[in-house]
C-alpha cells in the first residue's frame, strides 16, 4: 500500500490524517484505503463539505423529511431555517433530546462521512479520548477523516472492502454508507482513481 502517491492529489491535512488512520483502524491493504477514500470523496464533494447542509426549501423538506413535515404549512414554517430543521428531524433519536434541547443541530452531521447524533459523538469521543460532545466542531475541524474511518469500523465495512475491487463490491460499500446507490457511478470512478494511486 502506497500513500505517497496521494501527495498532490489530496491536501496535506488529509494526507496527515490518512497516515494516522491507517494505523488506528488497521487499514492493512490498498483495497480498504481505496474504497474508504472513494466514499469519503463522494460524500464530501471531494473533501470540501465538512458540515451537513440543512438549508431546505419547504418542497425539499416534504420530499426528504416527509414524515416530519406532513403539511405544507409546517414545512413553510421551517423552510430555510437549518437549525430549526435539524432540531426537529433529529429530535428524540440517536441519543438526542427533544426538539427544544437543540441537540439535533448541535450534533448534526459533520466530517467526510457525516457523524450524526449525540450517541455517535459520545462513542467517537470515547474512542479518540477527546470530548467531541462538549466541542462537536472538532469532528469537522480536527477529525473529519478519522470520524469517517470510525464509521467504517463501527459498521464493519472493512470486511466488505476486503472482498475485492469489482463493481459489486463498490456497490455493497455504497449501500452501507449511503443506504442506497445514490452517486454510484461517481463512487466507482473515484474508487478506480484511488485504487490506482495507492496500489
Amino acid at each position: 500500500m502506497n500513500t505517497q502517491n496521494l501527495i498532490g492529489n489530496l491536501n496535506t491535512a488529509i494526507i496527515t490524517e490518512v497516515d494516522k488512520i491507517v494505523t488506528l483502524f488497521n487499514i492493512t491493504n490498498s483495497l480498504r484505503l481505496a474504497h474508504f477514500l472513494a466514499q469519503c470523496a463522494h460524500e464530501s464533494g471531494n473533501f470540501k463539505v465538512l458540515n451537513e447542509n440543512l438549508n431546505y426549501s419547504a418542497e425539499g423538506l416534504q420530499k426528504i423529511f416527509g414524515k416530519y413535515f406532513p403539511t405544507v404549512a409546517l414545512a413553510n414554517e421551517y423552510a430555510r431555517k437549518p437549525e430549526k430543521i435539524a432540531n426537529r428531524v433529529y429530535a428524540n433519536r440517536m441519543g438526542n433530546g427533544d426538539e427544544a434541547s437543540g441537540d439535533g443541530y448541535k450534533f448534526r452531521g459533520r466530517g467526510y462521512i457525516q457523524l450524526t447524533g449525540k450517541s455517535n459523538y459520545k462513542q467517537f469521543s470515547d474512542f479518540i479520548k477527546e470530548d467531541c460532545v462538549a466541542n462537536p466542531d472538532l469532528v469537522a475541524t480536527k477529525y473529519p477523516l478519522t470520524s469517517a474511518a470510525f464509521f467504517f469500523n463501527k459498521n464493519d465495512l472493512w470486511r466488505i472492502c476486503d472482498r475485492g475491487d469489482t463493481p459489486d463490491v463498490v456497490k455493497a460499500v455504497t449501500v452501507r454508507v449511503n443506504g442506497g446507490t445514490h452517486g454510484l457511478a461517481d463512487r466507482q470512478q473515484k474508487f478506480d482513481t484511488y485504487k490506482a494511486l495507492v496500489a
